[in-house]
């Protein structure tokens, strides 16, 4: 074998020798076309799927954020309707003893009435009753001047005689009462 032939041996050779790290053009050539694919990939991924992917996920985002803030809304409303509550539970108490005492004066009040007109009735009653009686002592007073007039003019018919007439029998005991007085008869 000839030189040339045993160098280009060992070259050939040395080339078919695998190497650790070797940058002939064909890897360059296929680095090349695996990047572009994987950009390409990237890109076609990034639209059809990360990108559906991450308004998906920013529309939960807002929906989760929403809903989260309705609820602290909802709380908020539910600490100050509580608390109105609690204020009117107190004030409940408040407003029954203002009612109770409202109507307690009330009742003072009607008692009051109630007394007032009971008494002015029975004053009414009382005077009525006063007039009654006065009435009626008047009229027993009467009967009884007219009682005693007849007894006095059977008595002077008796004494006299039949000569006296009616209008003087009344002069007389007219006179006789005046002489004995209204308070005798009375008592």
């Amino acid at each position: 074998m000839n030189v040339l032939g045993k160098t280009g041996i060992m070259m050939l050779s040395a080339e078919m020798e695998p190497r650790l790290f070797d940058l002939d053009f064909q890897l360059l050539a296929d680095s090349f076309l695996t990047l572009i694919a994987v950009i390409a990939l990237f890109f076609f991924l990034s639209y059809f799927l990360f990108n559906p992917a991450r308004d998906f996920m920013s529309k939960r985002q807002e929906r989760i954020k929403g809903e989260l803030d309705e609820a602290k809304k909802n709380q908020e409303e539910a600490a100050t309707l509580k608390a109105e509550y609690e204020e009117k539970l107190k004030s409940i108490d408040k407003e029954a003893e203002s009612i109770l005492s409202a109507a307690r004066k009330k009742a003072l009040d009607n008692e009051a009435s109630i007394v007032a007109k009971a008494k002015e009735e029975a004053h009414l009653i009382i005077d009525r009753a006063n007039s009654e009686a006065e009435q009626e002592k008047l009229r027993v007073k009467d009967d009884v001047k007219k009682e005693m007039i007849t007894v006095a003019s059977a008595m002077a018919q008796k004494a006299v005689g039949d000569s006296m007439d009616v209008s003087v029998q009344e002069r007389l005991v007219d006179e006789t009462l005046k002489e004995i007085g209204d308070g005798t008869w009375l008592s």
